[in-house]
């Protein structure tokens, strides 16, 4: 088994003993981790999102810190601020939760839109200015946001534009009965089960492992396919505005992360096929005509992946 896939099986395997029946959502997650981007967890109350966050961010060991998105939450909350020390007769910057590896942001929509412009710009650039010094993130950095998508009251919902930082846009969904079952017997005890993890993977071994996903082949007969489904979005009359390049390029990186995590050294066309839904999801903008018969952004995508030949590729290289 290649390093990457070995890590995604330690890490799969952690997670879901607390994290149940959803292991393509875990899967995910790690592709994105892997492919050095971020991820936005979109679904109603009470799916998960916050513990598959703490369950992630305890597999791994990377420094961790947690913000919780409310209206009153200010920029110099997540960024710190300088505080005068009267012993040192001098102003001293102490860090915020963003200076972290691994930053969990709960209901994001909460924040005003002046505290999500400095939290996306830091995701977006992998630094932050304070006082006018520029301070380099520590590397790696994920960010995984929470977004409760059925409640608008004393929300602000995150622009299309700021939406286009995330790699990956994931909605969990319920579990099976089965899974559910599980969980209602997991949980006969005090404290929550998450709080037993222990790291599977150090901050050391995950740089060479995301510096290898960038190796991953990838045929022109994929590239080409990858191509077919961005133009397909910009030209669908369902959609206002269609895939940009950004958007090309976060799915070939998340195609690549997605073989590898699944113990390949190429990418397949079903690859970019499964992984284009969670890319694409937050960068269309829908037409006004879809919007006045609220259309849902991931019917037409499925429309698209539905109606683009697959090329046949079976993973030599040339």
């Amino acid at each position: 088994m290649q390093p990457i896939a070995l890590c995604a099986s330690h890490i799969r395997e952690n997670i879901e003993k607390v994290f149940i029946g959803k292991t393509s959502t875990v899967d995910l997650l790690m592709t994105a981790f892997f492919a050095r981007g971020h991820v936005l967890l979109e679904d109603v109350p009470g799916t998960g999102k916050t513990i598959l966050a703490r369950a992630f961010a305890a597999s791994v060991g990377l420094s961790f810190a947690r913000i919780q998105g409310t209206p009153d939450l200010l920029p110099a909350d997540i960024l710190g601020v300088s505080v005068w020390q009267n012993k040192e007769e001098r102003f001293v910057y102490r860090r915020g939760p963003i200076v972290n590896q691994f930053v969990l942001v709960d209901e994001i929509n909460r924040a005003t839109p002046r505290t999500q412009s400095a939290l996306l710009e830091a995701m977006a650039e992998g630094q932050i200015s304070v006082e006018g010094k520029r301070l380099i993130l520590p590397s790696p950095f994920f960010v995984l946001a929470t977004e409760n998508s059925v409640e608008f009251e004393g929300t602000f919902p995150l622009p299309e534009a700021q939406k286009d930082r995330f790699l990956l846009s994931l909605n969990i969904g319920y579990p099976d009965p089965d899974s559910e079952a599980r969980i209602l017997e997991q949980q006969r005890r005090i404290t929550h089960p998450v709080t037993d993890l222990k790291p599977v993977v150090q901050a050391a071994e995950i740089a060479p492992l995301q510096e290898a996903v960038t190796q991953i082949y990838v045929d022109p007969a994929v590239r080409n396919y990858l191509l077919a489904l961005v133009n397909a979005t910009r030209t669908d009359s369902a959609l206002r505005a269609g895939i940009s390049p950004r958007g090309s390029l976060a799915l070939y990186r998340a195609a690549q992360a997605y073989a590898a995590v699944h113990n390949r050294d190429f990418v397949r066309p079903e690859d970019i096929k499964e992984i284009a839904l969670p890319v694409f999801r937050q960068r269309v903008l829908l037409s006004p005509e879809s919007m006045i018969r609220s259309i849902n952004p991931d019917r037409i995508i499925e429309s698209i992946l539905n109606s683009v030949p697959i090329p046949d590729y079976q993973g030599q290289k040339q």
